[in-house]
């Protein structure tokens, strides 16, 4: 088994620790050990250091490992102590804990006035009509049925519900330092810039950032948790699949996250990595521009090109002209499952299969549009209800390969049916101003992306509330009926909430301003040299990228062990490779601490200590072989 440096230069320290001690002079200081780096591969850019700001799944992440939730998640992604270590469920509240002697990263105490702080941005934000920052957490506080939230000693928090739901345990709200920014009210805390170095309660804190390179985190000595055996995480951002597998390859990271199926199969061979398939709680979809429906809006100068996005109609024969089980194959390479309703199947106890199914039939969505007025011209192209030929825009970030590669087969079975498409991939930041309507005016027709959600489906299910349009929808779809029935099943539990997102599910998929390509399973690969101790979480998960950093702190050094038998993947066995993965550039240099740091964790001045070692120990080794017998027996026996 390879052995990550620091391991191979500990044996060697000590089995010549005798001639040192007896020929350094004893006033030499030791040489301080170089940091254990973790390095994190990712072709996602960081979007904002500001929990508050962040779109994306690399966002999620940073924080998570700075910053704590009231209540975490355990490895089954079940609610678990976090900033609070125990609680106790009243008839109207739920009374917190927060744990005895804790301490933020800079020493000052952490209590539960940070709690009251962090949470009470959030119920501002809602007593307003408004949300903090991008909108994306606030959400789970009003989801929660939470009213209030009071602390009455520095240990115990009290937050009063409307009702007796488990919501409220599962708010992603993190817990920021009150006493650095509790001169903030809601609007001014997403003006922060949260520059690093930051202060958290997390296992880790953000100390360096520089966009479009890497982000990183140093241990947090004063954490309250089991301690991993990296000194400091890394993650390392790629513009491509391609330069990250390279990077893989060559020991510069140690975990890779969403390789494609190419690259992921030719690493699941090969013994000196463990590849997993996660099944993920998200999908990738095409989101039609629907601003204005039902109310007539218009937006000057941006707004979907066509009204022929606005109708049912017209989107829901789009849906029959997508080969989804194709795209599964094609470009998941079997990784996945095929798309339908806005919750996922992994999500077992509420996702349902569509009533009516929409299946891949090119003639039969001819045959709708032309029932539903979009008739062709001589020429062949498809026309609006104004006798305009349909051109639509359709853009997509840049982050992903299989975004790209989707996209173009959606324009050949668009074009089939006479429709033109244009495409434009955009970086992560810059897609999601264009589809805001304050900022960006929707300019767009189709947004091809995807989402990731929490354990409860309501992370999904918000998206399509009218309140939602300007911050987290991308379809700009509203429907007053679905947002009562969003309302009722937050009062519902059981069968009787389940029937009620299985009508929400059915109105989204039958009015379509979504059309769900696909369930894409999450393609990550590590390296087995350096880190043990890995663990999915959930089981049928990965082990980053996902429900707080636990995983983070139960790596162990590999060279103490065995290396780990490759995780079998947990989704279904797709095909063989198709071919070689394509020829990789050449990779993102990683950073480190110092510029002699490398991902193995050597440094110039820890190797030159140990060449001096090894030249002491030789010397050693050769007077007591002098003193040996030609016999090889030794004086003294």
């Amino acid at each position: 088994m390879s052995q990550p440096l620091r391991g191979r230069t500990v044996r060697l320290l000590a089995a010549a620790v005798l001639a040192a001690t007896v020929l350094l002079p004893a006033a030499a200081p030791a040489a301080a050990a170089d940091p254990v780096v973790l390095r994190v591969g990712t072709t996602q850019d960081l979007d904002a250091s500001n929990p508050f700001n962040t779109l994306l799944v690399s966002g999620y992440e940073a924080f998570q490992l700075t910053y704590n939730l009231l209540v975490e998640f355990d490895k089954d992604a079940h609610p678990g102590p976090g900033f609070a270590d125990s609680w106790t469920r009243n008839p109207d509240n739920v009374t917190f804990h927060v744990r005895d002697g804790m301490t933020w990263s800079d020493g000052k105490p952490a209590t539960s006035k940070d709690v009251c702080f962090s949470w009470g941005l959030a119920l501002a934000a809602i007593k307003a009509k408004d949300v903090v920052g991008a909108g994306y957490l606030d959400p789970g506080v009003k989801d929660a049925g939470v009213t209030a939230v009071t602390c009455p000693d520095p240990s115990t928090v009290v937050v009063s519900t409307k009702d007796q739901s488990d919501r409220v345990f599962q708010v992603y709200v993190p817990i920021l330092p009150e006493h650095i920014y509790g001169k903030d009210d809601y609007k001014a805390i997403a003006a922060e810039k949260f520059d690093p170095p930051l202060v958290g309660t997390g296992p880790y804190t953000m100390v360096e950032w520089k966009t479009g390179q890497f982000a990183r985190f140093e241990r947090n000595p004063t954490y309250w948790g089991k301690q991993g055996f990296a000194d400091e995480v890394v993650l390392q951002f790629f513009k491509s699949s391609d330069t990250m597998l390279q990077a893989l390859k060559k020991g510069e990271i140690d975990y890779a996250h969403n390789l494609n199926p190419d690259q992921f199969k030719q690493l699941a061979a090969d013994p000196a990595y463990a590849a997993v398939a996660g099944k993920a709680n998200g999908w990738t979809q095409l989101a039609f521009n629907t601003y204005g429906t039902g109310t007539g809006k218009t937006i000057e100068g941006g707004g979907p090109s066509t009204k022929a996005l606005l109708d049912p109609a017209f989107r829901d024969a789009l849906g029959y002209a997508v080969d989804k089980q194709a795209l599964v194959q094609k470009v998941l390479g079997g990784f996945g499952d095929v798309g339908t309703t806005i919750v996922p199947p992994v999500l077992a106890d509420w996702h349902v299969e569509p009533d009516t199914l929409r299946t891949f039939n090119i003639d039969l969505a001819k045959q709708k549009l032309d029932a539903a007025g979009y008739t062709l011209d001589g020429s062949g192209k498809r026309l609006d209800k104004e006798g305009k030929p349909i051109s639509l825009r359709l853009v997509y970030p840049s982050t992903d390969d299989n975004y790209a590669k989707s996209a173009d087969f959606v324009k050949v079975w668009y074009g089939d049916l006479g429709i033109a498409v244009t495409t434009q991939a955009y970086d992560s930041a810059t897609l999601g101003t264009l589809i805001l309507p304050s900022s960006g005016k929707a300019k767009y027709d189709i947004e091809l992306w995807g989402w990731s959600g929490n354990p409860d489906p309501n992370a999904l299910l918000q998206i399509f509330r009218c309140d939602a349009i300007d911050n987290t929808s991308d379809s700009q779809y509203c429907n007053p009926e679905y947002d009562k029935l969003y309302d009722l099943q937050l009062t519902q539990a059981g069968e009787a909430r389940k029937a009620t997102l299985a009508q929400m599910q059915n109105m989204i998929y039958n009015e379509a301003p979504y059309d769900i390509l696909y369930y894409d399973a999450n393609l990550d690969v590590r390296r087995t040299d350096r880190f043990a101790g890995w663990q999915n979480m959930p089981e049928n998960g990965t082990p980053f990228f996902t429900y707080g950093p636990l995983d983070y702190t139960l790596l162990t050094d590999a060279s103490a062990q065995p290396s780990p038998t490759p995780v079998a993947s947990t989704a279904a066995t797709p095909p063989s490779a198709s071919g070689a993965p394509a020829t990789a550039g050449p990779a993102t240099p990683a950073p480190s601490a110092d510029a002699g740091t490398t991902s193995g964790g050597g440094s110039n001045t820890l190797l030159l200590v140990v060449v001096v070692v090894i030249v002491i120990a030789v010397v050693v080794v050769g007077l007591i072989l002098a003193r040996r017998k030609p016999g090889g027996a030794d004086d003294d026996e």
